[in-house]
């Protein structure tokens, strides 16, 4: 797909404007229509969330350029006959601030969908659809169908289980502790490790001493009670 940055509503191919937010996704499906547009990360709450409050004002506002076409399928129905049913595609591209989890550092994240729907009526008709079709998603459409918060769904899916750099700049302070701590400290000089092994006490001497107590737990012959 070709990726426009033409602002919402903006006609593209075979289009007339429309508004993402009250979009008529059967008609746009059934005429084959496409749009285009622009949308910034400051118009998808969810996503906003999801941005460090270290990252600069003038840099949260990232912006995701999206292309929807609207296309139909000849499928078997109920009656046998085959009958034209609705699809939509929507390719989303852009980047958003994320805060790395290894150096808990903003890092940006990029994104990039490319995802089938098939358009039903009802939520009724969306439990009944086949979950064997790996590549194509079911959405309830409407004819107030809102595009944009599909697209912060499609995002919000996308976001990665652990988000991090793929090399990060520096280890946060915080993180050097616990195993991040003993990693580190296998990375010291030989003289360091042999005296901290030296001061740590003998399991073997602990053992002898168990050893030299009776079954009861009190000391041998020599013992004293």
């Amino acid at each position: 797909m070709t990726h426009s940055s033409q602002e919402p509503g903006k006609p593209v191919g075979k289009s007339a404007a429309v508004d993402p937010r009250q979009l008529d996704l059967f008609e746009f499906a059934r005429s084959g229509r496409q749009a285009a547009g622009v949308v910034r990360i400051s118009q998808l709450p969810r996503m906003l969330n999801e941005v460090p409050a270290e990252v600069p004002a003038d840099e949260r506002d990232t912006a995701f350029t999206w292309q929807a076409e609207g296309s139909t399928q000849p499928e078997l129905q109920d009656d046998g006959t085959e009958g034209p049913q609705p699809y939509l595609r929507l390719a989303i591209h852009g980047a958003a601030w994320l805060e790395c989890q290894r150096c808990l550092a903003p890092y940006e994240q990029a994104f990039n969908v490319d995802a089938i729907y098939r358009i039903v009526g009802t939520e009724a008709e969306a439990e009944e659809f086949p979950l064997d079709e790996d590549e194509v998603d079911v959405i309830v459409g409407s004819r107030q169908f809102d595009l944009i918060e599909l697209i912060e769904e499609e995002l919000l899916l996308s976001l990665p289980v652990v988000p991090k750099h793929d090399v990060c700049p520096q280890v946060h302070e915080s993180l050097v502790s616990g195993v991040s701590g003993e990693d580190a400290g296998e990375h010291e000089d030989a003289d360091e490790h042999s005296s901290a092994e030296a001061e740590k006490p003998n399991p073997f001497a602990a053992l002898q001493g168990l050893k030299s107590k009776g079954p009861d737990g009190s000391g041998g012959s020599g013992g004293q009670h």
